[in-house]
């Protein structure tokens, strides 16, 4: 069932897929839970590291314990690991899940440890750091802002610069905002940097351009990702390949071998997958090889012997008309001899149609022919040639409706030919030709009274130049080769000739039997 290894290597390379994706996934969750972490830690450093270096931040913004609880503890009450703590010491920001939101902590250079709970971290960080540049800005002189916010966007990594009308027009909806909280977060898109607008106390309008915020579709990791996934694909298709190629190289083995001769060989078919489907069609074909090679040596030697005997009638013929003494006796000789050159055409014929059937079959050209009247026509010939035997045709049922058939009417006609002549030959007196056609398939079945063919001899018949009875003469016998004929000639209409006793007249019965209708160019298997 060639169904089954496809089955087999469709189940595999499915799994191996599942796989792929499931580690892919997973590392692409990995590297961007590692990533966000950095991200989150690298994103507050400014604020925390602002914060860390203020004095009483608490006092100094009054705000941040308000809006985002930030408190700031001894040391000694952390209860963070030796990596947390020893992180901390080199003054890195440490992010940490809280719930729903995100842990801060940085140490300060007093040793005490700022800790600040943010539920959006992004937002959060923006409004914070506004918030802190606002503080500044307000209670600084008009004329030293531009240095403030120069510091301002220094240290805490962002930009400052004030709005003007011919700077940037800012919408009413931000605009009602900035009015009523003196401050508006403004994010057009979830992956786009965020912008935060501050309203001063002497009413001038101050522009904070914020940092991206964290791109879990980075290139980077989609890019190493593919590469890791392409590499395990590339392994597992390395392993499924290598079986392959092993199994391929069994096969070429096998073609080796039989190059060398040794028609023997085959291919190891009961493991393989799906080369396994190419294993048994090469086994097919060695096996046709081997079949028409021995068919062939069995023609010569065949061939052989039966142009032995005409030949040397020939030539016994030649020798005699020089003793001939008479014209009458020499005309003898000539038509003697006469015979026996269209006995030995005949026989050249007969070999090259079983030649041409046997070795890949002739281009069948088939086309729509009414079979009835092959029949009838076949009837009707070998009558004429035995007019005191009864030769006749019968039709079962409505067949000559169905008598239309895809065959190529030269072979089928030769066909059944054969098979009549054949029961002409050994009948008694009868020979009924019985057909049966319906919608699916032509059947004809030639039956005479003679003294039929035993049952342990019934596949005999059918192999080439074989004879049941080897003392017959050639005007009996024949060559050996019409039954041979009839058989590929059936094969190559995708059907089959065989052979059985008739149940009514007691002698041998013949069957032929193919497909009415055929799809496409007739290849069948044998």
């Amino acid at each position: 069932m060639p169904l089954v290894p496809f089955l087999k290597m469709f189940g595999r390379l499915l799994l191996v897929a599942v796989i792929i994706l499931a580690f892919s996934a997973g590392l692409f969750s990995g590297l961007n839970a590692v990533r966000e972490r950095d991200w989150k830690e690298r994103f507050a450093t400014p604020l925390m590291d602002w914060l860390a270096v203020a004095p009483h931040p608490q006092v100094t913004y009054p705000w941040l314990d308000r809006l985002y609880g930030l408190t700031i503890r001894p040391a000694d009450e952390s209860t963070l690991s030796d990596i947390a703590e020893e992180r901390l010491s080199y003054g890195q920001v440490i992010a940490s899940t809280e719930g729903l939101g995100v842990r801060l902590r940085r140490l300060t250079n007093d040793g005490a440890i700022i800790d600040v709970t943010l539920r959006d971290l992004y937002r959060d960080v923006c409004e914070a750091t506004a918030l802190l540049v606002l503080t500044h800005l307000n209670g600084s002189p008009l004329q030293e802002r531009p240095a403030i916010m120069s510091n301002l966007s220094e240290s805490l990594e962002v930009s400052v610069a004030p709005v003007t009308d011919d700077s940037e027009r800012i919408d009413p909806a931000t605009l009602e905002r900035l009015v009523e909280r003196g401050l508006a977060f403004v994010q057009l898109d979830k992956n786009a940097s965020a912008r935060v607008y501050l309203r001063l106390a002497d009413g001038a309008v101050v522009q904070v351009g914020m940092p991206s915020p964290f791109q879990p579709l980075a290139w980077s990791v989609i890019l190493l990702v593919f590469l890791v996934a392409a590499t395990i694909a590339g392994f597992f298709l390395y392993l499924l390949l290598r079986g392959v190629d092993r199994n391929l190289r069994s096969v070429e083995s096998v073609a080796v071998r039989i190059a060398r001769g040794e028609l023997h060989a085959r291919v190891d078919t009961r493991r393989g997958g799906l080369v396994r489907r190419l294993g048994h069609s090469f086994n097919s074909m060695a096996d046709q090889i081997q079949r028409l090679v021995e068919v062939q040596r069995e023609m010569i030697h065949a061939v052989s012997h039966e142009l032995r005997t005409p030949v040397a009638r020939i030539r016994f013929g030649v020798q005699m008309i020089e003793d001939c003494a008479t014209d009458e006796a020499r005309e003898k000789q000539l038509a003697g001899i006469d015979n026996d050159i269209q006995e030995l055409d005949e026989l050249i014929d007969e070999i090259l149609t079983y030649a041409r059937l046997e070795q890949g079959g002739p281009i069948m050209s088939l086309r729509e022919a009414n079979v009835a009247d092959l029949v009838r026509q076949v009837v009707e010939e070998q009558q004429k040639l035995a007019p005191e035997m009864s030769i006749e045709a019968e039709f079962v049922g409505d067949s000559d409706t169905w008598g239309l058939s895809d065959v190529e009417p030269r072979y089928i006609h030769r066909a059944v030919q054969n098979l009549v002549g054949n029961a002409r030959r050994y009948a008694n007196s009868t020979v009924r030709v019985r057909c049966q056609f319906d919608t699916q398939t032509c059947r004809v079945d030639v039956e005479d009274d003679g003294p039929g063919i035993p049952e342990s001899d019934w596949e005999k018949v059918f192999t080439a130049f074989a004879r049941l009875d080897d003392s017959r003469t050639r005007t009996s016998g024949g060559y050996g080769l019409g039954l041979s004929i009839v058989r590929r000639i059936l094969y190559w209409h995708g059907g089959q000739a065989f052979v059985g006793r008739s149940r009514a007249l007691g002698g041998a019965a013949f069957s032929l039997v193919w497909p009415r209708r055929h799809e496409g160019a007739p290849a069948p298997a044998e």
